[in-house]
Formats: C-alpha cells, structure tokens, sequence
C-alpha cells in the first residue's frame, strides 16, 4: 500500500471510529473537555532550541470515555497579551481536521535568532464540542546563524602541562549596565566543562555542561535566562573550566587530551534594555584568569579541592583581580555551535546514608544503602589544612571490606583541604562517581549519617512508568532497572558509571532502548545521541562501537560490530514506535542506509557476513564444565541475523517515509538474507545454528525461518529452557528471549526464567542485595567472591533489557506498529508465574496508560486507563463474553466500549478513551 492509501485509509478508520463514538454508543459530552501538557520538541517552555520547523504536542483531558480530536487550531504570537488580545499574531493554523496531537509541525515565518513564540491549541471533539483555547506555552529560539555569535573564543593564558590534571582555571569579566533591562540570554560554551557565575550567583542549575557530544562536529551550548541576575550598573561574570571528556582522561587506556589539549570559553550575553537599544557581553582580550582551589578535578579520578585557596567574590563585582593573568584569544570552529536537542543533566535527588561501619581492615565507611551515582556533599568543620578523604566503590568483599580493585584505573576519590574558619560545605564539580559505600579518612570530629549526603545526577528525563507485582523480588527487580538507567544515562547512554570507562556503547543502549522508553522519557535523549551516531559513523557506512567515539585511531577503527553497530537502525526505529517520531526516522535515514549498505558490502554475494571482529553474544553463560564449556552462538551467525534485522527494519522505515523503490529494494534484500541464512544455518527438521538459546530466539523473533519451521524451532528452545532451567543468553540474546517464549505459547517457561532465583537469572543478583543491574550474571559469586576484575560493574544496565517484557506481557501494555506513540494500545496482560498481581502505569504522548490485573479468590480483575484521543483493544484470557463485567454490569457495547469479539477462549473488547474494570471469575 502506497503512503498516501495508507493515510487515506487511516483516515477512514479514524471517521468510522468517531462515527461509532458519536453515534449514541459513547456517554462522552466533551463539556469537560481540556487541553494540557503543550510540548515543543518534547519540551515544555524551551529556552534556546534550534528546530527551524518546530514540533508541536499536547494532551487531551476529560472525564468522559471515547474522546477522539476530530480537529485542532494552534496560534502563535510574539507575546502572551498577544494571545489573549488575538493580536500581534505570527501564525494560525485555522482549524484542521486531524486527529493528530503530536508532532505538529510550525507552519508560519520562518524563526529568528532569540526569538520567542507564544501559542496555544484548542481541539474539536466528534460531536463539535470545543475545548476552549489551552493555556499559553512559548518556545524560544537559540543563536541559529555562526555569525550570531559575537563573542571571541578564549583561552586561559596559564602555565597548563597538558599530560596531568592540573588545577581548574577560573576566568572572570565586570562590565556595566547603560539602562534598564527588558531581558538579558546567556549563551554558553566551552571546550571542556564548565561552570558559570554571575554576579556572585550560580547560573543555572545543569551540571556536566556542555555535555558530550562529537565536539569536533557537534559542540552543544546552553542558553540561560540571566535578567533576574544583572544588576543597575556594575555586573560581573565568572566561569570555571574543567577537562571533563575533551581533554581529561578517558577510554581504558589512559589517554588524554583525545579531542584537544586546551580549555576554551565562548560566552556571549545579549542585553535587551527597555529602551528598545541592544548590547552584547562577550569573552574577548579583555578577561581574566587564574587557578584557584580546584587542584584537580577529572571525570575517571575525582576531585581535589583546597578550600584554603578560596577566592571569595571572585565572580562579584568589586573583587581585585589585578593580580589574575590575561586571556588568548584563539581562532576556533563556530560552524559546530548546536542548542542541545536533549535534557540536560541535573541534581535530579538525594539520598541519605543508612548506616557507618568499621570493616575488618580498619575502614570508616559510609553505607549508602543505594548504589547511585553522583557525588556527596560533605558537611564539614574543623582546623585549617586538615584533608578529608572519600574513596567510592561499590561493593564490600566478602569478608567486609572495602572492594575497589573492579575500578581499574579510576581512582574515584575526592579530597577536600579545610579552611578552617567554621562549618563548611562542599560538593566537587567536574567529576561524578559511581558507588554505594565511602571510606572515609581524616574527617575531624564524630562522622555521623548527616555528615554526608548523596547527590544523585543524570540526564533530566521525566519518570514515565511505574511497575509493580505480588511478587517483591520482581518488585526489586524493578528497582534496579531504574536506577540502573538513572546511573548510565548521564548525557550519553554509557555501559557503567565507575571504573575507567563509562562510554557508550552501542549494543548496551540498543538491547535497552524499549526498556528505557517504558522507564522515562528518553526521545529527545536518543534524538540528541543519534546524531552522534551518524556524526561518528566512518565514511564506509561502519558504525564505531562507542558513541561519542574516542577509541578509533587514524587507520585503525574500532567500529563495525553486529548489535552494537544495529544501534544505528534499531534504535531511531523504536523511538519511532514509542514516540510516533517520524522526523528522528528522517534524519536518521542516510545513517540507517549507510550502515545496512556497509553490512551488505561485507556479507557479499551470498550475503553471509563472516571473518569480521564481532562482540558476539557478550557474557553468555558460560562454564567450566569440559563436555560444556558454555552457550556459544557463532559470530557469524549473529552478524547475519542482525544484517536481516536491520534490512527488514530499513525496508519499513522507508515504507513510513515513503520511499517506495527503497521499500521494494530493502524488502528484498531481507527475503534474501533471511534465504541464505536458513540454507546456511538452519536444518530441514529445525535446528537453528549452535542450538543455542540466542540462535533460536534471534532466528524467530527476526523472522528469519519459514513458516513450516517455526513451530518445530520454538519447541527446540522451549526444550532447552525446560532442560536447564536457566536463559544461558549474553547481551544479545537476552532481550529478546522471553518475547519469544510467549509469542510461541511458552509462556510458563518465560515465566520460570524470570522467577529463577539462582544463578544465572535476573533474580540472583537481587537475592545477593544488589541495587542495580550487574554486568555479569554473576558478578558476585555464592560463595562471596568476585569474577574478573578486570571488567565487573555492578551497575550496568543491558541485562534490564527484561523490563520491556515485564511491561509488555506482564502488565501487558503493548503498542499497535500501525498506529505508533500508543495511538492504539493493545492491552493484553499474559498472568502466570505463580503472580497474583501486576500493574503498570505508563505516560505516552497522549497521556497515561495504565494496565492493572489481580486474581483473587478466583475472580480476574482488570483495570485500565486510555488517553484522551487514544483506543485500545483489550485481550481477555481464559473466559467468554458472557462471563465478564464492566464497572459492575454485564459486558455490552456503548459507554466507550465500540465492539466485542471472541478469539477461541480470548474476549477481544475494542474501547476508546477513559477508564474501564472488567470482571469475570475464571
């Protein structure tokens, strides 16, 4: 079907729909009927984004079920007063028959360099009934041209050895005021980390910033309202510059300065005053630095910090810098200047200690009683000099002891000299640190629980989901897959938060992209990313394993690898199914084709990819055992699957976009992969590959096998699960595992896996007390010792990858290809595992999807919630129509409730919008 019959077609289910809804079968009146949650490229109020065509998002609220949009209005103004006067207008849309309220595309002038824009919705429902016009929300545009930038790029004019840490520069400017200000944007950058201050005062409340990005293509800016800030006349601004990713330490070879030597600032501030006149501050010749108390302060190593070398005032105006060294101003890229399209990072919570022991080595530490990452706060207060020490690590051995030998390099310590003139406070800025338990050494005075607190940092994504079963274990479970995504996606999606690595890597943020998305609201996060990902992809179309990549070398790239490289296809196609985001599929595409092209250049003529550097499926369960050494899928293998996966995703992405030859081109190819693969893997009775766990669920959940052998190849791995009783997957396999277990009929044994508490298994972990997600099934061994130390993080998320089926089959919120972002839920909890309950709540673009089951006393309950502008089909195991109830009444149409069909012993229920309880005993 060609783009445009399919749009057409939609349509007529949406009339139909509506038709249905509006026709005396639906109670909805719409007199309730409200607008809310505007967004702007995902984000409410924006400040600084560079969208040229920005997108445009709302919800629909009201009480009453099968509410559907049959049509909208958006205006735009230059003011709020605008809007309300329907005055000083840039742009209205007039009304639009769509039911569409995401992703609505800016139509008007084109933007303008700091621009702001004020706007609004109101939407029709089916009967008419009009919502009234939604409260006003605004975006703001950023500097969209090189030349809006006035400012000069800076450097500090100080001794600086390049091959060590060094201490912090600090760089500062006064100017003045000539009237009063209207408004006044801060835009900042710098070549490093920094940290900005104006007049005294922190700006912002981001750390980490600029973030990571492939500095050499994409450099990230902040932009910051500062009018509140500025002061009558004399103002002063202060900046801190760290090495952060750019030139500190970083990969697990102890290589600096991998995208350059030296810091650089770029900060412009443009003024505003009520005059109308404008005035721009800028970083030029005329700054100052110095070195103050930062002694070092390094992403892997931590932070030294002497508070005997305070500056007060240093970012105030008044101070005496005469003493402070010049500036050089350098000639550097401004081509490469973007406003971040992702969240930034942020304090996000804190967390108090549970507990101080002494261990048997003599140790003072400090329980945190959650493996976070972030930093601590120390309260303080004794004689000056005195040096208090904190060591991070994860974990205790198994005689109590502090354990940091999993670090490797990273020293993951922080040391703060006192001033000594009372209470002190301090927090370290350039760094983080990933750790449940702190040594503390050299503290003066009795350590309490207040003397320190944890300050939890990551990307500042929206919690979206809530997740809970009669089972506490799973309960647990579901805990760690939280914070483990919270301690990894700091900026970037990175595979641990602690040793000297932290990078990210591909694979690790493919097999957790859906799990993710349940957690929180990660799109603008992978947006952001993914543009990394093709920024970095080398010109053959390879994909390097770590995204930003720093381990590549000239001629020698480390990139390429099946699952890992897929990233580039698999994940902009989930964001797609979870976010309804055709423009990510967009400027995602040329990366996408790039990639499979690469694939298929490898693969050659018989299109089996063999002889390159793979990963594999990564910490598979392996043993010592001399008849079994372990579940090993062959690397060849895997990299043909995925060069199907990818091809067939390919093929419908063009089919979305409409691309018809490169959809007919890619469909091909896949049937044709998916052919060679069989005659090469796969015999006539179904034996796939190694008969291993991954082989089987890679060939089925792909669709690489004939029909007639599906069945035969699904019953081989449900054997295999039923003959060892554990998953015996690696990265790769695992995600995908329990999904195919159930899409087969094997629910019991996706069950048994998941509810397997020794090791290897999801609960194991759990059982031993962890708080977050391992990297090894068993990275702490029953008997209390630890695998290799060389690579064992304790907070490592792809093994969370379980979390989607957990959402998905559990609580059973599943999301309809055809009608992406959860248009059409599919409710259709699976029970089992001895559960006697499972919830989950889930915030889509439409609003909240909920899906809460029990069973008691042989009564199945279910409770669900659909989103304003949203349907569901709900799926009813185990019963007839005739049995069940809603809200208390025999089951029948009308209320919201559109049609009711039977599917064996399966009642189907169509619904629209609202809330809904069905009953039946089973």
């Amino acid at each position: 079907m060609s783009a445009r019959l399919h749009q057409l077609f939609t349509l007529f289910l949406v009339i139909c729909f509506m038709t249905v809804l509006s026709s005396g079968q639906s109670s909805s009146s719409a007199g309730d009927l409200k607008v809310k949650r505007l967004r702007t490229e995902y984000k409410e109020n924006p400040l600084g984004i560079d969208a040229r065509k920005p997108r445009l998002s709302w919800q629909l609220e009201s009480d009453d079920r099968g509410i559907v949009q049959a049509a909208y209005q958006i205006r735009v103004a230059r003011s709020e007063t605008g809007l309300q006067n329907n005055t000083d207008m840039i742009w209205d849309s007039g009304r639009v028959n769509s039911d569409e309220s995401i992703h609505r595309t800016y139509d008007g002038p084109a933007v303008q360099s700091g621009q702001r824009h004020y706007w609004q919705v109101r939407v029709w429902d089916a009967g008419g009934e009009d919502s009234g016009w939604s409260q006003p929300a605004f975006w703001e545009m950023g500097l969209l041209e090189p030349s809006d930038w006035k400012a000069n790029w800076i450097v500090p004019d100080l001794p600086d050895d390049v091959s060590t840490p060094g201490p912090a520069p600090m760089l500062r400017a006064g100017f003045k005021l000539k009237g009063e200000v209207e408004r006044a944007r801060a835009y900042v950058t710098c070549y490093g980390l920094y940290e900005m201050h104006l007049n005294g005062r922190r700006v912002g409340d981001q750390v980490l910033t600029p973030g990571w990005t492939s500095y050499k293509k994409r450099l990230q800016y902040q932009t910051y309202d500062v009018t509140s800030l500025l002061q009558s006349s004399d103002n002063a601004v202060g900046i801190l510059l760290g090495n952060g990713w750019y030139r500190g330490e970083i990969g697990f070879s102890k290589q600096r300065n991998f995208y350059g030597s030296q810091l650089a600032l770029l900060m412009q501030i443009n003024i505003r005053y009520r005059d109308g006149s404008e005035e721009t501050v800028v970083t030029d010749k005329n700054w100052k630095a110095a070195t103050g108390p930062i002694l070092m302060s390094e992403i892997y190593q931590g932070e030294t910090y002497d508070a005997r070398l305070d500056k007060p005032g240093w970012s105030a105006t008044g101070f005496n810098d005469r003493g402070w060294k010049g500036v050089k101003v350098v000639n550097l890229e401004k081509n490469n200047l973007i406003a971040p399209a992702g969240p930034p990072v942020r304090k996000i919570e804190e967390i108090k200690p549970v507990k101080i022991l002494k261990t048997p080595g003599g140790d003072l530490v400090v329980d945190m009683g959650q493996n976070m990452v972030g930093w601590l706060r120390l309260k303080v207060q004794g004689p000056a000099g005195t040096t208090v020490t904190l060591r991070h690590a994860e974990v205790l051995d198994k005689q109590g002891n502090f354990y940091i030998e999993n670090l490797r390099n990273a020293k993951q310590t922080v040391q703060y000299i006192l001033k000594g003139d009372g209470a002190e406070t301090f927090e370290p800025h350039f760094t983080f640190q990933g750790f449940r338990y702190v040594d503390v050494d050299g503290y003066p005075g009795n350590l309490t629980l207040d003397s320190l607190t944890g300050i939890v940092i990551h990307s500042d994504m929206s919690r979206s989901s809530e997740f809970a079963t009669s089972n506490q274990l799973i309960n647990q479970l579901q805990h760690n897959i939280i914070w483990g995504q919270k301690g990894n996606f700091v900026d970037v999606p990175t595979d641990c938060p602690q040793r000297d690595e932290r990078l990210g890597w591909t694979g690790d943020a493919q097999v957790f992209s859906r799990t993710a998305a349940f957690n929180m609201d990660v799109a603008a996060f992978f947006t952001k990313w993914l543009k990394d990902v093709a920024a970095d992809q080398l010109p053959n179309g390879s994909v390097p394993h770590v995204i930003p990549d720093v381990l590549s070398r000239p001629g020698r790239p480390s990139a390429g690898s099946a699952a890992w490289a897929d990233s580039a296809v698999i994940i902009p196609w989930n964001m797609f199914l979870l976010y309804g985001d055709r423009r990510i599929l967009e400027e995602q595409y040329d990366s996408m084709v790039r990639w499979v092209e690469f694939m298929r250049q490898r693969a050659g003529d018989d299109l089996i990819w063999t002889g390159d550097f793979h990963f594999g499926d990564w910490l598979a369960f392996a043993t010592t055992r001399s008849d079994y050494p372990g579940a090993t899928t062959s690397k060849d293998f895997i990299a043909t699957a995925f060069f199907a996966h990818s091809t067939d995703l390919l093929a419908r992405t063009a089919r979305v976009l409409g691309k018809e030859a490169d959809a007919k081109k890619y469909e091909e190819l896949f049937a044709r992969i998916a052919q060679e693969f069989v005659r090469e893997f796969v015999t006539g009775t179904g034996r796939v590959g190694e008969n291993t766990q991954t082989a089987y669920t890679l060939a089925l959940h792909f669709d690489l096998l004939p029909e007639n052998l599906r069945a035969a190849a699904a019953e081989r791995l449900a054997a295999e699960v039923r003959d060892r009783k554990h998953l015996t997957t690696g990265f790769v396999g695992t995600p995908y595992l329990c999904h195919v277990l159930t899409r087969y009929g094997y629910l019991s044994e996706a069950y048994l896996l998941l509810n397997r508490q020794e090791y290897p298994s999801w609960l194991y972990p759990v059982k031993q007390g962890a708080t977050t997600i391992w990297e090894r099934w068993d990275g702490q061994k029953p008997d209390g010792s630890f695998q290799d130390k060389g690579m064992n993080s304790f907070n490592h998320y792809a093994y969370g990858a379980i979390g989607e089926w957990m959402y998905r089959v559990m609580a059973g919120i599943e999301i309809d290809p055809a009608a992406p972002a959860y248009k059409h839920v599919l409710i259709q909890p699976r029970p089992g595992g001895g559960f006697t309950s499972a919830s989950a709540r889930h915030e889509t673009m439409y609003g909240k999807v909920s899906s809460a089951w029990s069973i008691k006393d042989g009564t199945f309950d279910l409770a669900l919630e659909i989103p304003a502008n949203a349907r569901a089909t709900v799926r009813l195991p185990k019963v007839a129509s005739s049995q069940v109830t809603e809200s208390g009444k025999p089951l029948a149409q009308g209320n919201g409730i559109t049609a009711i069909s039977n599917e064996g012993d399966v009642v189907v229920v169509e619904v629209g919008s609202g809330k809904y309880r069905f009953a039946y005993k089973q």
